[in-house]
């Protein structure tokens, strides 16, 4: 199991970023990667941080989450003789920072922009690779520093989102189940307590989860930490992607402008738990209460798109066995958009 050792989340706490790299005896030559706006928001921040406290801070700016952007940073990398990275930004950076770490064995810190998702902890990255949305096995950040000032201070869909990602557990619990009863598949109870328990956690705060407020963005960071959590004790991700997640991710090759990864996952939840015969009602309550999407209108996608992606998920990862099982007819993917009112 990788975990992180460090996690810091509170207001302020990216003030503490030079004192969590002594206590982790991280010294030398630090990478920033971040993005253009993150840089601002975060970056400058991080990067003073800890040329005050005596390490060398070089940055490199990224633009999109690709395997040629990770060769970018470790180009970066290499040539300033960095001995350790910090992600700082949404999931990109992080992402980005993750996998350059892993391929040269090198420690890296999360420090998060906005709770959109909940790579922020987790063992695996999101890379687009040959044009298509991979996860990547790679290693999980030594430290996360959360800092609520500036999460809490994101626009709010990207905190909602960071929720539909959470809330998506129940689905991928539910179908890591079914793959352990039909094909044996391991399954690991504990990694799969501590993902529904997150997910429920959100669904019973979801009339407090507001915007710009603080304890909201607390609330949804230590869950999406326990999330990545869940998967490092479970050396996959299947506590917190299945079904759901592969109707995101097929969304993402059809949309000319797909929604937010956790919002999709959002919606996606709501369809999935219909079909394992649950309570979709409760999580599509609960993303109303907060202010997630809860139908295509809401994502901004067309109708055509919601049965399109759902015709074709199963193909997104044919490794892993889910509910959609070897795929849904048509008229079975329309039946479940409408009935859970996904469509019009």
């Amino acid at each position: 199991m990788q975990l992180p050792r460090d996690v810091l989340v509170g207001h302020g706490v990216i003030e503490d970023v030079g004192y969590v790299c002594r206590d982790l005896k991280l010294t030398g030559n630090a990478l920033i990667v971040t993005g253009n706006t993150t840089w601002g928001i975060a970056g400058k921040k991080v990067c003073d941080e800890l040329q005050s406290t005596g390490s060398n801070a070089e940055t490199v700016r990224t633009c999109r989450t690709t395997m040629e952007e990770v060769e970018k940073v470790i180009e970066r990398a290499l040539e300033t003789e960095a001995n350790f990275l910090l992600g700082v930004g949404s999931g990109r950076s992080i992402d980005l920072a993750k996998l350059a770490s892993t391929k040269l064995d090198l420690p890296f810190i999360s420090i998060p922009t906005a709770a959109s998702h909940d790579g922020i902890a987790s063992s695996h990255a999101s890379i687009v690779n040959n044009g298509k949305n991979t996860s990547i096995k790679a290693k999980a950040p030594i430290a996360v520093i959360a800092d609520t000032e500036i999460i809490s201070a994101a626009p709010f869909n990207f905190l909602a989102a960071g929720c539909g990602d959470i809330i998506s557990n129940y689905t991928a619990v539910l179908d890591w189940e079914l793959a352990s009863r039909l094909l044996n598949e391991y399954y690991g109870e504990y990694a799969a307590a501590l993902a529904r328990m997150a997910a429920r956690v959100i669904i019973e705060s979801a009339d407090s989860i507001k915007p710009e407020h603080e304890i909201s963005a607390r609330l949804v960071v230590k869950a999406l930490v326990s999330n990545g959590v869940a998967m490092s004790i479970a050396g996959s991700s299947r506590p917190a992607s299945g079904s759901e997640h592969m109707f995101s991710h097929s969304l993402d090759r059809i949309v000319p402008k797909p929604a937010l990864h956790g919002e999709q996952c959002g919606v996606g939840t709501i369809m999935m738990m219909y079909l394992h015969g649950g309570n979709w009602q409760e999580i599509k309550e609960a993303l109303k209460k907060i202010g997630a999407p809860t139908n295509a209108e809401e994502l901004g996608i067309e109708d055509k798109y919601i049965v399109e992606a759902l015709l074709h998920a199963h193909k997104i990862r044919p490794e892993r066995y889910t509910i959609l099982g070897k795929g849904l007819t048509s008229s079975a993917a329309e039946k479940v958009a409408r009935i859970t009112k996904v469509i019009n």
